[in-house]
């Protein structure tokens, strides 16, 4: 049994292998929490209760205590609680106050799917067990179910809370977070994956302080600028060491995670959907499910926290064909010709990338409507003639008899003003009526609030994957929302839009990679704008960045590794100079740092020279044979870009018998000297070969003692080991 219900002391025990999730019922039946953190034997009674009386903190009158100074499970506003709310909910009358109350409970194994919206799952009942907790508003009738699951092996605790007005009159929800913790200290750090577009998500940790600090989107999207994850951790903590909370938020759209450390030095956690332009309202008899929060601790540093998650995400949150199946290495027309092809052109280019090894080609933007530029045609999904005078159809095939598959891009969420589908149904658009339309890269927010846009596009879009043998999608979305509004909702529901927009995609994503289950979707937002755990629910791997440049993609990869594992990193080798910087790097080191995600070519391999061909030819061959490795491992973080001129990361297989190393040297200093990098995550007692060579290493000494690097000649060098299991 992972959860636990104590009915003398009405407590709660959540637990995985390493973690325990503790509260309580107090007198009144409002829901106290007592402990999160390392995994407890046994909870004793007299720790149940501890409460502190402060100014200015008024009495509840139902509870008898002040709801100002004690740890609560769901906290609510207006009845004795200063701090940030979990719920805040409006009644017909314009007021604002709510009060919770338990009513019921029930333990049951399995997770129940949550109603339109990604989350983590199980392919057996007894992988996770789940409590649901009845808190009702008696004033109201409103009640909220509070769903945790317990993920006992995979040290994972997962939150969710579905809203259910039972009362006869309707209310509306200003905000409704998936989540809230409270803690009885404040001397933690603050971890979060902050960035913008070509430089998403970089590490930022910085002391707690009283007071409030938030990461938040109000575009629309996840974004670029901040991941919906957040982490609170001990000052000592480090990469192997220490305790370590983190959050992730299962949405793909506005979020804010909050931290609020009070009067009292208590620390809340809050997150869920973002409360800013946020109302949903419930008529009687009317549900409302909020996304899923993935708690994990650790008490052995932020490694172990990644690989819970990698694991978790991997294996429990991907799903279909691709989750376990080994992914094709691609080559992307987009940097090689970008608007400008024909299929004569785009032929040549695969005829080379078959030469060389490649699997899967990819075509991108330009093939449909009239696009010859980014002004024209999103939203005409029909093929452009001029350019594929044989049809898309007759191209798939050609490429298909070379041995390769055929991939195409899409950005169905967004329409052009120059248009077909726009002069037909300008209303189509996110829009407000007056006000003037934004343009983003010239182009439009359809409105996938609406079912009768998403059946449009969605004929569309099938029609096309329906017409030809198409094995890959990169699914774009190349802009944020603004005028935020849907010509089908009343005045009283447009601020539900953005979040409407969400439960529509996921609808539509959900058809069709049922109805195309063979397809590998890979999800795009100018590269990573997009990246979280509810679009990895319905494809299995995400563009990390549309900046290439090895170096930059040092701190991306190893910036998005804290949560999310190498199986969803899109990672392709460019031209140089780099297109999104400019930069020049040794065509080895752009490899070697792509190959640690899911690899591929974005560039023209005819310009290439001959001996820059054969070292693709080498790159591609030696990949097959690590990238099972690279996407089904363990990854562990060896040297921060963040904290030096060095990054070294590896990936070791489950069972420990054979790992990849890589090491990235970024700039040359003058006298430099050996350097020994430490591994981790092997076997002490057993030996290793490096591959290539005779020599043989223990464990222990690799990992204690490390391998040696010589000095390395010039900038941006890279070097990069494969050990074996003897």
């Amino acid at each position: 049994m992972a959860i636990t219900y104590c009915d003398k002391d009405k407590t709660f025990h959540i637990y995985t292998n390493k973690t325990s999730y503790i509260f309580n019922i107090l007198e009144g039946g409002l829901l106290h929490h007592l402990y999160f953190g390392k995994k407890l034997s046994k909870f004793s009674p007299e720790n149940l209760m501890a409460y502190k009386d402060a100014a200015f903190s008024p009495i509840n009158k139902t509870f008898g205590i002040s709801l100002d100074t004690i740890k609560l499970e769901y906290p609510t506003y207006g009845s004795s609680d200063m701090r940030a709310p979990a719920v805040h909910v409006k009644l017909e009358n314009g007021s604002t106050i709510s009060e919770f109350k338990y009513d019921s409970h029930k333990i049951f194994n399995g997770k129940p799917k949550l109603e339109g919206l990604p989350a983590t799952y199980v392919e057996h009942e007894n992988e996770a067990q789940t409590l649901e907790i009845c808190l009702v508003d008696e004033l109201t009738g409103l009640k909220a179910y509070l769903l945790y699951t317990a993920f006992e092996n995979m040290n994972a605790i997962t939150r969710s809370v579905r809203f259910e007005n039972t009362g006869n009159k309707a209310l509306t929800l200003l905000q409704a977070s998936s989540v809230s913790v409270d803690f009885d200290r404040a001397d933690f750090d603050f971890l979060h994956l902050s960035g913008a577009w070509a430089r998403e998500r970089h590490i930022e940790r910085s002391p707690l302080r009283s007071g409030i600090q938030s990461i938040e989107s109000r575009r629309g999207a996840s974004s670029h600028q901040h991941n919906p994850f957040i982490a609170l951790l001990d000052k000592n903590t480090d990469e192997d060491h220490g305790d370590i909370y983190g959050f992730s938020l299962v949405y793909s759209g506005n979020f804010l995670a909050n931290v609020e450390v009070d009067q009292l030095k208590k620390t809340r956690v809050t997150m869920g959907i973002n409360p800013f332009n946020f109302e949903w309202r419930l008529e009687p008899g009317e549900i409302f499910q909020t996304p899923e929060v993935v708690m994990v601790y650790s008490n052995n540093g932020i490694g172990d926290m990644s690989r819970t998650y990698h694991k978790l995400y991997r294996t429990r949150l991907c799903r279909g064909k691709y989750r376990d199946s080994v992914r094709p290495i691609l080559i992307n027309n987009w940097e090689a010709t970008y608007f400008n092809f024909n299929e004569e052109k785009i032929m040549k280019l695969a005829k080379t990338a078959k030469e060389l090894g490649i699997e899967l080609f990819v075509l991108d933007d330009g093939w449909f409507g009239k696009r010859n530029d980014d002004s024209s045609s999103l939203g005409d999904w029909f093929v452009n003639k001029e350019k594929l005078p044989n049809g898309l159809p007759a191209l798939v095939k050609k490429v298909n008899e070379l041995g390769m598959k055929f991939g195409l891009w899409f950005e169905p969420e967004m329409i052009s003003p120059d248009s077909e589908l726009y002069r037909a149904h300008p209303d189509w658009c996110l829009h407000v009526p007056d006000r003037t339309r934004s343009e983003g890269r010239n182009q439009l927010v359809l409105d996938f609030s609406r079912q009768d846009v998403r059946d449009a596009v969605y004929t569309m879009i099938s029609d096309i994957l329906k017409s030809a043998p198409i094995a890959y999608v990169k699914w774009d979305m190349n802009r944020h929302m603004t005028e935020v509004g849907s010509a089908a909702l009343p005045a009283n529901r447009q601020r539900e839009t953005a979040h409407r927009y969400m439960l529509g995609l996921y609808s539509m994503l959900e058809k069709l990679t049922s109805e195309f289950p063979d397809v590998l979707f890979e999800s795009c937002s100018g590269g990573g704008g997009r990246y979280d755990p509810g679009m990895l629910y319905y494809m299995p791997q995400t563009w990390t960045s549309d900046d290439t440049d090895a170096i930059e993609r040092l701190k991306i990869q190893y910036g998005t590794s804290i949560v999310y594992p190498p199986s969803t990193m899109g990672a392709h080798v460019s031209a140089v100079p780099n297109h999104q910087i400019h930069r020049i790097t040794p065509l080895k080191t752009r490899g070697d740092v792509a190959m640690s995600g899911m690899f591929g070519y974005e560039l023209d391999l005819n310009s290439m020279t001959e001996d820059e061909q054969e070292e693709v030819r080498e790159q591609i061959q030696f990949y097959k044979e690590i990238r099972t490795l690279v996407q089904f491992g363990d990854f562990y973080r060896l040297k921060s870009p963040f904290e030096g001129n060095e990054t070294a990361w590896m990936h070791v297989a489950e069972n420990q018998s054979k790992c990849y190393v890589v090491y990235c040297r970024v700039l040359a200093k003058p006298c430099d000297t050996f350097v020994k990098l430490k591994l981790k995550g092997l076997k002490e007692t057993s030996t290793y070969k490096l591959l290539g060579t005779d020599k043989i290493y223990s464990g222990d000494e690799l990992m204690y003692s490390g391998i040696l690097i010589e000095p390395l000649p010039g900038d941006f060098q890279t070097r990069t080991w494969v050990f074996v299991e003897e």
